[in-house]
């Protein structure tokens, strides 16, 4: 498989690159992240308008460009590059793939057009109490009266949740789930916020009521929709990881050939070597693991299973790694709020946990490979 990207790819991050140094900066990501919905509405209609991003995996026929995977994989690596908070991850890595693999040309033609140009944010709605992807773990209640579908239960760590206007939810038998679409204002509908460790992601409980919503799909078919969506979840989370490793490398090597100590550069001492010479390794090792990852969803869709749970593992460990020594050799100036360390060591440590740690990733690859 080829790991070597277009020259139209490498043109879409180097626009993407710069347009994240100059509307995606550390002063912008706080501005967001001190927000309650965590959006900023202009940058989000300016990433739709003036890149097309949400819409470049999206097939024509509903507003996209018809890219794929590897498009929406570079997205993923420079916006973890700037640790940018947006609902890009929730609304178009999970929720527009899931509507994707759903193969309802209904649902698809309703939510797709308005996902694409920046209208609709949707989040989706599969977590429960545990935390844990587990679409056999499905306890909300779906019931039929007189022709409206009503959910009743809740939901937990809904990712992007506090920016979205619709919501995709995995409801009814738990052994054969149903997908279902929520509006955000729909009646019996409660959202709560959640305290996270990452402020630049929100994350909420949906609490259903007797709620209205509109089946995805056909019922108990959600299964394996769910399960296409984990994957490619998986492999945009571990491109962002990969970002946010690479920009921690790059951030420290700067301090190193800047600051000096008992009259040297630090980064001249061979412990402080050794540690940026470790960090390499940890990011040219997810590169490689990421970007199998990309190739194989697109090239040998069998294999994604497997190269998305082995690439979520090594980007999980080269992030938490990478960004816990940048705190580290950027000495005390590292543990203070002002500098924006803690903004990469936060978002690294909650996407390393989030649909799996490498642990639990490393579990999932056992099985698949049925050792």
């Amino acid at each position: 498989m080829s790991l070597v990207f277009t020259a139209e790819q490498e043109q879409l991050r180097e626009n993407l690159r710069r347009f994240c140094s100059k509307y995606l900066t550390p002063v912008d990501v706080r501005r967001t992240m001190s927000q309650t919905d965590g959006l900023d509405s202009a940058l989000w209609q300016r990433m739709a308008a003036e890149l097309g991003l949400h819409g470049l995996a999206v097939p024509e026929e509903y507003g996209g460009a018809g890219f794929g995977l590897i498009e929406l994989l570079v997205v993923f690596e420079e916006l973890g590059r700037a640790v940018a908070a947006t609902p890009f991850l929730g609304s178009i890595g999970l929720s527009a793939n899931a509507l994707l693999a759903s193969g309802d040309s209904t649902a698809m033609a309703a939510l797709l057009p308005g996902i694409v140009d920046g209208s609709v944010i949707a989040a989706l709605a599969v977590t429960e109490d545990d935390g844990a992807w587990d679409r056999r773990a499905c306890t909300v209640r779906a019931d039929s009266v007189d022709g409206v579908h009503l959910l009743t239960g809740h939901k937990n760590y809904v990712l992007d949740g506090a920016a979205a206007n619709h919501f995709l939810v995995s409801a009814g038998n738990a052994a054969a789930p149903s997908l279902y679409a929520v509006r955000a204002d729909a009646p019996g509908l409660r959202l709560h916020v959640l305290d996270t460790l990452d402020l630049t992601r929100k994350q909420v409980r949906l609490e259903f009521s007797a709620t209205p919503a509109r089946p995805i799909g056909d019922a108990g078919a959600a299964g394996p929709v769910l399960d296409r969506t984990l994957d490619i979840g998986l492999v945009m989370i571990a491109a962002e990881l990969l970002g946010i490793a690479q920009s921690c490398l790059e951030m420290t090597v700067e301090y190193a050939k800047q600051r000096s100590q008992f009259g040297r550069r630090i980064g001249s001492f061979q412990a402080v070597k050794h540690r940026l010479a470790d960090m390499l390794v940890a990011v040219e090792s997810a590169r490689v693991a990421v970007y199998h990852a990309g190739s194989a969803g697109t090239n040998s869709p069998d294999e994604l299973p497997v190269a998305a749970a082995m690439a979520k593992a090594v980007a999980s460990q080269a992030a938490t790694f990478c960004s816990t020594q940048t705190i580290q050799l950027h000495g005390g100036i590292g543990f203070t709020w002002e500098h924006d360390a803690h903004l990469y060591y936060r978002r690294a440590q909650s996407m390393a946990l989030f649909f799996g740690n490498p642990a639990q990733q490393h579990c999932r690859l056992a099985d698949l490979l049925k050792v």
